[in-house]
């Protein structure tokens, strides 16, 4: 089928940096690094030592000549794609709720960050971003695009001065408006980004105020954050190895829909630089259980009191607020090294990923784990060539779902595909049906668009291959790839006539 032709031609095409591995930079970028020891360690004894044939064929090509070959392909694998050169990296990337909708687009929020060097400060931006509907965009258009520039399709609308660098974002699901953000501090930050003042981030400037602080961490949380999908509750994780659980029901006048409701929070004033001039809020519950960094957190889809946790002791936890502090489960190998994402599928709350350093990704089925620490993974996802950093369960489909990681791929894979045929016969890892190349370093963050089917944002830090600064990508893949074989055919077989013609002209 032609999804899979597409599948070989992406991977193909795959930008992967000499060696397979990337080195990690001399400041943390999305990931706690490793030193250069553990990380060479890690390369002689892992995959790269198995695959040396590859290796030395990655050697001889650049990272630019296999990006080149990507740009290549991109007419034939995407039904849209716009590239958006970032001035400095951002670790998180995030929509917002959609503005309104138009005959071949829709405008919608899209909130990143700007991790600078000092020499300005570090913003929370909240931008306007143009998604072009499906089969609107030529295909010379999506192709004819400028690393260097920015995208006419994100225009920055508000600038909020964020006091320390933005590690994570996530948006309240009853009212996406109302955004978590992560820094280098033991706080979790709560930003109304409607109501907060457009600021202008020059050096000296004063940090805009949070309009909700969320205290309760003994050491710093910089990276595991969520929001609950059913109730206004915030989770994260931090060094202190703990789960902190939070409500913001009482703090916020009014959570409904984005559009009926502001999302205003109380004791809210102007602007001011002094964070402690910020209401705080102490938190619901303290969990422990884990023996080092909680590095990512997710609520369970249909309950506000079940969520789980992991983190750098390589265990994967499930708790419930109702039964205690303790843990419900802990799997206490669920990787070979540090887990650093997970995510609960929104559509079988039974199945949990998980993904880490090990450079895999795993499918849990939380009834095949048991309270002594015992637990099998479904399935193990083997396909990238470095530390995977972050995972999302598609939207738009039950099975699908995303990873992305330091080998500068975000793969999608289709878990019901591992055991067809097809796809065990293929050169491709099972269940592997897309890989989005156009990143030329590691891509520290994706989110899945729950407003436009298949419609992904992904950002990369590019600091090792260009010097600094990063790539945001806003891309759908050709549907002729994820929709059922029969339909595909069937919709090719139309135009079967007009390439058979095309094909016998001199």
């Amino acid at each position: 089928m032609e999804s899979d032709e597409a599948s070989a031609a992406a991977a193909a095409a795959s930008p992967q940096a000499s060696g397979g591995t990337v080195t990690p930079a001399p400041k943390k970028r999305g990931r706690k690094p490793k030193s250069k020891d553990e990380s060479q360690e890690q390369i002689s004894g892992g995959k790269m030592k198995e695959s040396g044939k590859k290796t030395k064929q990655q050697e001889e090509q650049s990272v630019d000549d296999k990006y080149s070959q990507w740009k290549g392909l991109v007419p034939i694998l995407y039904d849209w794609l716009a590239n958006h050169n970032l001035v400095w990296p951002s670790l998180s990337c995030r929509w917002g709720p959609q503005l309104d909708q138009a005959t071949y687009k829709n405008r919608q929020r899209l909130y990143l960050s700007e991790q600078t060097d000092g020499s300005v400060p570090n913003t929370l931006v909240i931008a306007n971003c143009e998604v072009v509907k499906p089969r609107v965009a030529a295909a010379e258009h999506i192709s004819q695009f400028n690393e260097e520039a920015r995208s006419p399709f994100v225009k920055k609308y508000k600038t909020i001065i964020h006091p320390g660098e933005v590690n994570r974002i996530r948006e309240l699901p009853q009212n996406s408006k109302i955004v978590a953000t992560h820094t280098d501090s033991p706080d979790v930050l709560i930003w109304d980004v409607e109501t907060q003042p457009n600021r202008h981030a020059v050096l000296g400037a004063a940090s805009s105020r949070p309009d909700l602080i969320l205290t309760g961490h003994q050491d710093n949380a910089e990276f595991a954050l969520a929001m609950c999908p059913t109730e206004p509750f915030v989770l994260s994780g931090g060094k202190d190895k703990m789960v902190v659980l939070w409500s913001i029901q009482d703090h916020i006048t009014t959570v409904g829909t984005d559009s009926k409701s502001s999302g205003s929070i109380i004791k809210q004033t102007g602007e001011g630089g002094d964070k402690t001039e910020s209401p705080s809020v102490g938190p619901r519950g303290v969990y422990q259980g884990h023996d080092d960094t909680v590095e990512d957190v997710a609520f369970s889809p249909t309950s506000a009191q079940e969520f789980c946790s992991v983190g750098d002791d390589s265990c994967l936890i499930l708790w419930d607020a109702r039964t205690g502090t303790s843990p419900v489960t802990k799997v206490e190998k669920a990787h070979d090294a540090d887990l650093h994402c997970v995510d609960w599928n929104p559509h079988d709350d039974n199945l949990i990923l998980t993904g880490s350093a090990d450079n895999t990704v795993r499918l849990y089925d939380r009834r095949n784990l048991t309270s002594n620490g015992v637990g099998t993974p479904i399935y193990k996802f083997e396909g990238h060539k470095a530390a995977v950093l972050c995972v999302q369960w598609s939207p738009d489909k039950a099975s699908v779902f995303g990873s992305s990681a330091e080998d500068g791929l975000l793969n999608i894979w289709d878990y019901d595909r591992v055991s067809k045929k097809s796809d065990r016969a293929a050169k491709n890892p099972a269940g592997l049906f897309f890989q989005h190349a156009g990143h030329r370093d590691k891509v520290v963050d994706f989110h899945w668009n729950a407003a436009d089917p298949w419609t992904i944002v992904s950002v990369s830090d590019d600091c090792e291959t260009t010097g600094g600064g990063g790539t945001l990508q806003i891309w759908r893949m050709s549907d002729l790839i994820y929709r059922p074989e029969e339909e595909v055919l069937t919709e090719l077989e139309k135009f079967k006539s007009h390439v058979m013609t095309c094909a016998s002209k001199p």
